[in-house]
């Protein structure tokens, strides 16, 4: 059973950065793609950032340029780091995996952004 578990939320200001980390319970070697997304109440959940097997990224227009994915591997980590946050980024974040046959989410961790 695959576990993903989200850490480094919480309050930050305006203008400032976090950095998320979601470690999983097994590799992620072979995963197709780890990626984050956000819920806010009332709102669909929204892709944020993804990486791929091969390296490749993507990001939502709302963080391109501020926002960046990265992995390692040998620690079946993912990480979201987050730059020049503006209130806007303010939501429940969650880690997902894509797998061969499905996919996992974590449990989601509250990011807060005071202007």
């Amino acid at each position: 059973q695959v576990q993903l578990v989200e850490s480094g939320g919480g309050l930050v200001q305006a203008g400032g950065s976090r950095r998320l980390s979601c470690v999983v319970s097994r590799s992620i070697f072979s995963f197709k793609a780890m990626a984050w997304y956000r819920q806010v109440p009332g709102q669909e959940r929204e892709l944020v950032a993804g990486i791929y097997a091969n390296g490749i990224t993507k990001y939502s227009d709302s963080v391109n340029g501020r926002f960046s994915i990265s992995r390692d591997n040998a620690k079946n980590t993912v990480y979201l780091q987050m730059n020049s946050l503006k209130p806007e980024d303010t939501a429940v974040y969650y880690c997902n995996a894509k797998l061969g046959s499905g996919e996992k989410w974590g449990n989601g961790i509250q990011v807060t952004v005071s202007s």
